[in-house]
């Protein structure tokens, strides 16, 4: 058993964050916040999983495929038609062509980022990353024996410091990851910073990764693509994935797309991960994909009438909050409510107000203290769950407006 100090899994867990005092992995922060709101009642704002039900259209669409058969291994890069519904898809929202071997099937967004990180990335590369980030992303470069360069991103608005951005970008970076509309803070990259990304790339001869689930999910300023952008594509790979438009995130149907040379290195890792993955869930997704264009701009609609119900409701309990241009998640400071230390916070809310969140800090480097009173709150929960949350932070505020 590989116990060793410099274990490829215990470079990730430490790398992550994920290692105790003791040395052994300890629950990550989603894993005791959900535990702590299954033990006291609260409501789980935490997880960022939607818990309504998807389009009807795609999921009769698995069903009926489960009961046609459509039940082994599918093709390795995937259900012809995914591909085709996947580059109508590109072409229909971003103006980007695509042929089939420039776009390959994966078992989820995640799967995607670690065949294309290992695929790209060797011992000693440094690879460039937007901080905060989706925890991820430090796990699956340690594994590969790179070093994160993180760029920071600080709030109230989480801007990208394009100066900062061109001193971490050297020689030595083979990967930039740009994660746009980013998660957790929902900031959307402006397309300069896009540009920038560019022109850094073809400087210093690195190849851009970049993560888009949330694409679909923009409020304010439209989603660009960094390979729609001029000189972007020849150096980009493309990750998406079904969970987060469709609300099926256990289905774990994502892809990647990008120059055909580029692919075949990610399939040359990603067939010895899963080699396939979710058959019937395939051509559900396709189905989803050619949703018309009023499904699409009515889940924007949707989730900005989340967004703002638990950004007005934080702000009543006293949070300093920033609303998000996108994704899933409100970030809210703490600090008005007295509570400096967001990991405190946390646990204290279920008996404050009967919520759980977590942590701004769990997708940061400890050293981040510009993050320590920030709490994540999720907003993509039924109308009804959020509802009964927004009165208990209303609630909040109210019995701390009586004690001032």
């Amino acid at each position: 058993m590989n116990d060793a100090p410099d274990a490829p899994w215990r470079r990730a867990a430490a790398a992550a964050g994920l290692l105790g005092p003791d040395g052994a992995p300890a629950p990550t922060i989603f894993a005791e916040m959900t535990a702590l709101a299954r033990r006291t009642g609260a409501l789980n704002l935490g997880q960022g999983f939607p818990d309504e039900p998807g389009p009807p259209e795609v999921t009769e669409a698995a069903i009926r495929a489960i009961r046609d058969g459509v039940n082994q291994y599918s093709p390795g890069r995937g259900e012809p038609d995914l591909i085709a519904a996947i580059a109508e898809h590109q072409r229909r929202f971003h103006g980007i062509s695509l042929e089939d071997p420039q776009i390959l099937v994966t078992a989820g967004a995640t799967e995607a980022l670690a065949a294309t990180l290992l695929s790209q990335l060797n011992p000693g590369d440094e690879i460039v990353v937007l901080e905060p980030y989706y925890d991820a992303y430090v796990a699956l470069a340690a594994l590969a024996g790179a070093q994160i360069v993180p760029v920071e991103l600080h709030g109230p608005d989480y801007r990208l410091d394009l100066e900062r951005l061109r001193t971490a970008v050297t020689d030595r970076t083979a990967v930039i990851l740009v994660n746009s509309p980013h998660n957790p803070t929902g900031a959307v990259l402006a397309p300069e910073a896009l540009d920038a990304i560019i022109a850094l790339a073809h400087r210093h001869d690195a190849l851009i990764v970049t993560d888009e689930v949330y694409e679909h999910l923009t409020y304010e300023a439209p989603h660009v693509p960094i390979a729609a952008r001029p000189g972007g594509f020849e150096r980009t790979l493309s990750i998406s994935s079904a969970g987060k438009v469709f609300s099926v995130t256990g289905w774990k149907i994502g892809w990647v797309s990008g120059p055909a040379a580029l692919i075949e290195q990610v399939m040359a890792i990603k067939q010895y991960l899963t080699f396939v993955s979710g058959a019937p869930f395939q051509p559900a997704v396709a189905v989803g994909l050619r949703l018309p264009d009023a499904f699409f701009e009515g889940l924007r609609t949707r989730y900005r009438a989340k967004r703002d119900l638990l950004v007005g409701a934080l702000t009543e309990a006293g949070f300093a909050v920033s609303p998000p241009a996108a994704g899933y998640f409100a970030l809210a400071d703490a600090a008005p409510l007295g509570l400096a230390d967001a990991r405190t916070a946390v646990r204290e809310l279920p008996g404050m107000a009967g919520v759980v969140a977590v942590p701004l800090g769990a997708f940061a480097r400890p050293e981040r203290e510009d993050l320590r009173s920030i709490v994540r709150f999720a907003f993509c929960k039924s109308d009804a769950l959020l509802e009964d949350a927004a009165g208990r932070l209303r609630d909040l505020g109210a019995q701390r407006g009586s004690t001032r």
